[in-house]
């Protein structure tokens, strides 16, 4: 039924603004404001992201979005720059390092490694080295 069908991700936040200004100026995504809300337009030419405003917004638990990188201490360093922390976690199935980066060193499932983040709407976003 939905096999040729185009889709697209959505979620909400309290502040557009703050949302714009993370999305666009610290992550370097190309943000388009609409009447609606904003676009995130990211690589490889998809339907874009689609935020939108919430009164009632509730921060949610889990990962909205995942950014596949090339070499993560580069960019989690680069983000440290910005101001940006990220996640820490001490739990039996995953461990962070200082740098609050998840390393595989190909004994476990998943990829080489994994950092998480939270944009000023607390969205949980994720940082993965494949190789």
């Amino acid at each position: 039924m939905f096999k040729n069908t185009k889709v697209f991700s959505s979620f909400s936040t309290p502040d557009i603004q703050a949302t714009q200004t993370f999305y666009g100026e610290t992550l370097g995504i190309e943000v388009k404001k609409t009447p609606e809300g904003l676009e995130l337009h990211v690589a490889g030419g998809g339907a874009p992201i689609f935020v939108y405003p919430s009164d009632d917004y509730t921060a949610p638990e889990h990962t909205v979005l995942n950014f596949l990188v090339e070499d993560i201490d580069k960019v989690v360093d680069a983000l440290k720059e910005k101001g940006i922390s990220m996640e820490q976690y001490d739990l039996d199935s995953i461990k962070t390092d200082e740098k609050g980066v998840a390393r595989n060193d190909g004994t476990e499932m998943g990829p080489k490694a994994i950092a998480w983040l939270k944009d000023p709407a607390e969205h949980i976003l994720a940082l993965i080295q494949e190789k």
